[in-house]
């Protein structure tokens, strides 16, 4: 019989390869990565263009022109798309990140041919037609009117607003008038300059078969499309942060507020990154973590608190985030202050830095055991600009991180006088 008293043996990691994709470069120059990983007859695409936000012109350029895709091409109507990737049991994700634009495509094998047949044409001949746009701006616009309400949105945009500055691309946000001044010739212009197939990579994972790889050759990487140019390199901005040390934004109606406390940091290549994504974890990335045992087990201020580092293009932001009842937040804030000291004047004890590594270290395991999971670990490390070791050290970053090292990353990168506090809800 199985003793339920005691806990079952905990077996340390050692070692873990990560499938590295079967890479290649189509004839019309675009790299092809293939996971060819899967069990099921199902491949997942991912199609990655190099323009986000930061390449816009204008609040939600970007956004738009890859959300538009789907609504119309020189052969299609958005209803017809939509008919034919449901015949197939197709699934398409369509999203835009700072710096890319992503289509993701679920298909069964045996209908891959025919909805990449749909996905391309969409890509490659895209109409942007008025009508819908003016239907999918309207909703956007609507949710951004409601979403813009909630006090945990106010503090995010407050933060960030700080942090960079008003005019930095990530300072800066969309307001309802934006949602208004989206055309279709402003989205042809974006579409113009940053989706063409010298700047695009291809992603596909799950059962990949011969079939299913000529098949992306022949639709995607046969000819050159759109207007090919070679892009400059992405220009890092430095940002202007507020002198400002405490913000308050009042929400009259709020039942709770929302705090955001955040500083710069470094970014995802510095030699630091990894050991401080242990000490970040241990404070508050999980749910033992530090801020979660002492602010809402012990104190019950709220529900819940997390830290993390927040990664931008050649830089990073240690964020810590909570709602609470009004009346909790300064006490939260020394809270959150005296959980850095103690990191950063006591050792961890072993036993919970051991714990710490074993819930990092299962996540780890965790995030690389499916196919389409793989495929999000390298498109990672591809729009991170990261090299292919990252995993690798990843793993002997966990293993290695010792008391003492713990100590030293909270000495030098928890700089109290360096965060700035950002409160959204009632006046007390």
């Amino acid at each position: 019989m199985l003793d339920r008293t005691k806990r079952p043996p905990v077996n340390r990691i050692y070692d873990m390869s990560v499938k590295v994709p079967d890479r290649h470069t189509m004839r019309n120059g675009i790299p092809l990565n293939v996971l060819d990983v899967g069990n099921q007859e199902v491949v997942r695409l991912d199609i990655l263009i190099g323009g986000g936000q930061w390449h816009q012109s204008q609040p939600l350029q970007a956004m738009f022109t890859n959300r538009m895709l789907r609504e119309g091409t020189s052969s299609m109507t958005s209803a017809q798309i939509a008919e034919k990737l449901d015949y197939y049991g197709a699934w398409l994700e369509l999203s835009s990140s700072v710096n890319y634009g992503f289509i993701t495509l679920y298909s069964l094998n045996k209908y891959f041919p025919q909805t990449l047949a749909v996905v391309s044409d969409m890509l490659l001949y895209p109409s942007f037609p008025e009508k819908e746009l003016s239907v999918v701006a309207e909703t956007n616009k609507q949710q951004f009117l409601v979403n813009s309400t909630r006090v945990e949105a106010i503090a995010r945009k407050h933060l960030n607003r700080s942090l960079f500055g008003p005019l930095h691309p990530f300072g800066r946000f969309a307001e309802a008038g934006d949602y208004d001044c989206i055309t279709s010739d402003v989205l042809k212009k974006f579409y113009e300059d940053y989706y063409h197939s010298g700047n695009c990579s291809v992603y596909v994972s799950g059962k990949v078969t011969s079939e299913i790889v000529r098949s992306i050759e022949e639709h995607v990487g046969s000819h050159s499309w759109g207007k090919v140019r070679e892009m400059p390199p992405l220009q890092v901005i430095a940002p202007q942060q507020s002198s400002e040390k405490h913000v308050f934004v009042e929400r009259a109606d709020a039942l709770q507020s929302s705090l955001k406390m955040g500083g710069f940091v470094m970014d995802r290549k510095h030699p630091d990154f990894l050991k401080a994504r242990v000490l970040v974890t241990l404070f508050g990335g999980y749910f033992g973590s530090r801020l979660m045992s002492n602010i809402r087990e012990d104190k019950g201020y709220t529900y819940g608190i997390g830290a993390g580092i927040v990664n931008y293009p050649g830089i990073g932001v240690l964020a810590i985030s909570t709602e609470a009842d009004n009346r909790y937040v300064n006490a939260i804030i020394t809270e959150v202050y005296r959980e850095m000291d103690k990191l950063k004047t006591e050792l961890v004890p072993l036993e919970e830095l051991d714990m710490v590594k074993n819930y990092m270290l299962g996540e780890w395991c965790r995030s690389y055991e499916g196919p389409f999971s793989l495929s999000d670990a390298w498109i990672y490390v591809h729009t991170a600009g990261l090299e292919a070791d990252f995993f690798t050290k990843s793993l002997e970053s966990i293993q290695n991180m010792t008391q003492e090292e713990i100590r030293t990353m909270a000495n030098r990168y928890f700089c109290k006088e360096s965060l700035i506090e950002v409160v959204a809800g009632k006046k007390m």
